[in-house]
């Protein structure tokens, strides 16, 4: 690791930055949202019509996705697409299933356990 990136690591600024990243995380819409966009871009019609939600519901969650550099727009006419800005953000998003799916498990084996006593 370079000097820069261990005086990055420690700066109180690096975790702001990663405090207010995290937040897109934070809500299902925008989880979904990522999820949607794994494989392609979409528009924003795509989108909310994926979720079965109004325009005016999912456009603010675009718009913070993206203000955090999470997610990119393109114009084309009068739609406008998002696409996944940089695909190491759905390795984060894919650990923090991971990792639920395995307090799940565990949960679901305890029941069974405590039922069988």
């Amino acid at each position: 690791m370079s000097s820069t990136n261990r005086k990055l690591t420690r700066s109180a600024g690096l975790y702001e930055l990663h405090a207010d990243m995290c937040k897109v995380f934070s809500h299902p819409h925008r989880l979904m949202v990522l999820n949607i966009l794994r494989v392609s871009e979409k528009s924003v019609a795509e989108i909310a019509e994926a979720l079965k939600v109004p325009f005016g519901t999912i456009s603010p969650h675009l718009l913070m996705m993206k203000r955090r550099r999470v997610l990119v727009s393109r114009r084309d006419g009068n739609q406008i697409f998002y696409r996944i800005a940089n695909p190491k953000i759905l390795d984060a998003f894919d650990l923090i299933q991971k990792i639920l799916c395995e307090h799940m498990e565990k949960e679901v084996q305890l029941v069974h356990e405590a039922r069988r006593k």
